[in-house]
């Protein structure tokens, strides 16, 4: 039992970082509420967490390097009770993004990186094997669990009452510390690359604000931006601004490598193959089901009008078989490689998105929504309980810290980039099919007018009865309300299939990202750090 003591502490701090997007999420309508805002802003301020984790994680192994991986691991940890504490009586909205998005996002920076290289130097072979399975498992289990515990906190509490708990849970693994083998690196001691800290986190940034922000201000013709660009708006010209930073990056870190001074991070890590397809897949996978658990929920509360307890249940499925198939990796590496388990796994998420693509109606189906989602964790289990071995096993006990902040890092971008982009889609779906139907309601022109008028400066996802209290104040006649609230009603179910639909699109797509992952059941795969040399077509990898 000695043994896994490690791993407990390991495990609750994973679960305890990753269930915050989770409960946020099944808690939209209360936050809206409380705050008095929109449905989109919580968006921002959800695909902010984890963007701010995302920009800063590579930054945060780096820093692991440096102080030692358990001391950046007790620092991150006091960091995000910090910021927990914050959140919990948050009185304003940007206390809330502060709090919660700001300052839990740079603890959750240099906790993640730190606790990869942490479980890779606490355990060796089929032991490691088995410590990630449950990592991932209670990765997953964060996510799936999230719901339930934050809907019933919200429903019969308050969502603050999670984040205060967060504090105590804090303080417990704190206590737990003694019982981690500290995993110091090996080699010379690094410094911090602050020029490729700098380009790094607003390259990220930039990329990820101008998909966010697509929905409100368009791709190319403006919608309501705060400015233009030659008459366009700035979506795209936001986005290809990160990308340049990014390449100045990969510019600048080859260059500090040239002078034989510490890079941000080493870009021969990406010459690794498995590595470099774990971290793709990483991302695809955080991706869909950010997306996915962005979406349902708005389904769930918004359309059928059920409370975040009520929500909860609904998700229990992707609890249940999320966890339990994640935690039986392991026993699934016995019969398949990994890359034959995470094909499977995006088959899997594909099919389950369909499948609530075909549920999203005005009368929610409870049993095929259950099956549904249900699949749903079985797919996101399979790739869960696969890939941080993968990425772990691909390098030395050098590269850990540096590949756990990677790691997170694609984990955490996938899960900005879901919000950002599935949001931007269901927002973007929802504007022009209400376009449609407002364009063809028998309603006055005048009427017509001025609702198209608002359409076209940007929507939110509003309940029937939020929007009926703003047509009415908006002078629009009764009957005519009633009229455009039918065409509103069908216009939400196409914006949640279209954005399940494309879900499902990036589930099939991500089977490309797969060729390079392990075709071999082995318990740890160890390769050189070194670039590799890339085989000739039909060789076997």
């Amino acid at each position: 039992m000695n043994r896994w003591k490690p791993l407990i502490a390991l495990g609750i701090a994973q679960f305890l970082v990753v269930l915050d997007t989770a409960v946020m999420n099944v808690s939209i309508s209360a936050l809206v509420a409380d705050f008095d805002t929109t449905v989109a802003a919580i968006q921002a301020v959800i695909t902010l967490y984890t963007l701010v984790m995302a920009a800063f994680l590579i930054t945060g192994g780096q820093v692991g390097d440096i102080l030692g991986r358990r001391r950046a691991f007790a620092v991150g940890l006091v960091v995000y009770g910090v910021g927990s504490g914050l959140t919990a009586i948050a009185p304003t909205l940007w206390v809330l993004v502060l709090g919660w998005s700001v300052i839990e996002g740079l603890g959750g920076a240099l906790v993640l990186p730190a606790l990869a290289a942490l479980v890779g130097g606490n355990y060796r072979g089929r032991d490691r094997a088995v410590a990630y399975g449950v990592i991932g498992g209670l990765a997953g289990a964060g996510i799936a669990v999230g719901p339930i515990l934050g809907g019933w906190a919200t429903t019969y509490l308050s969502w603050r009452v999670v984040f205060a708990g967060e504090v105590v849970i804090v303080v417990a693994i704190l206590l737990m510390l003694r019982w981690i083998a500290d995993a110091p690196p090996v080699g010379p001691r690094r410094h911090l690359d602050l020029v490729g800290a700098t380009l790094s986190v607003a390259g990220l940034a930039l990329t990820v604000l101008g998909i966010l922000q697509s929905s409100a201000w368009g791709w190319l013709e403006p919608r309501n931006p705060p400015f233009t660009v030659f008459g366009f708006a700035p979506t795209l010209f936001v986005i290809a601004a990160g990308l340049v930073l990014l390449g100045l990056l990969r510019n600048w870190v080859r260059h500090r490598e040239e002078r034989g001074r510490d890079p941000l991070v080493r870009w021969a890590l990406f010459a690794i193959r498995p590595l470099r397809a774990a971290l793709s897949t990483l991302l695809a996978q955080n991706l869909i089901l950010l997306g996915i658990f962005f979406t349902v929920p708005l389904y769930l509360q918004v359309v059928q009008g059920l409370n975040a307890f009520e929500t909860g249940l609904r998700l229990l499925p992707v609890s249940l078989t999320m966890l339990v198939t994640s935690m039986a990796a392991p026993l699934v590496n016995r019969f398949a490689a990994p890359r034959t388990v995470v094909r499977i796994g995006f088959v899997v998420l594909c099919g389950a998105s369909l499948w609530l693509v075909a549920t999203v109606r005005p009368e929610l189906d409870d049993l095929s929504f259950a099956l549904a989602t249900g699949v749903l964790g079985i797919g996101m289990g399979l790739l869960a309980g696969q890939l941080g071995n993968v990425a772990q096993s691909s390098v030395g006990e050098v590269e850990r810290s540096e590949v756990g902040g990677l790691q997170y890092t694609a984990q955490n971008l996938g899960s900005s980039l879901g919000t950002a982009l599935i949001g931007s889609f269901l927002l973007g779906a929802l504007t022009r099919v209400s376009l449609t139907g407002v364009a063809e309601a028998p309603v006055s022109d005048a009427t017509r007018a001025q609702v198209g008028t608002a359409l076209e400066q940007g929507i939110s996802f509003l309940s029937l009865d939020q929007a009926r209290a703003a047509l009415t104040s908006a002078g629009i006649p009764a009957t005519e309300v009633e009229v455009l609230l039918g065409e509103y009603a069908q216009a939400q179910l196409v914006g949640l299939k279209f954005a399940l639909l494309a879900a499902a699109g990036i589930a099939l797509l991500s089977l490309f990202l797969t060729r390079e992952l392990p075709r071999r059941r082995e318990p740890e795969q160890v390769v050189s750090p070194a670039p590799v040399v890339e085989p000739p077509v039909g060789a076997p990898g």
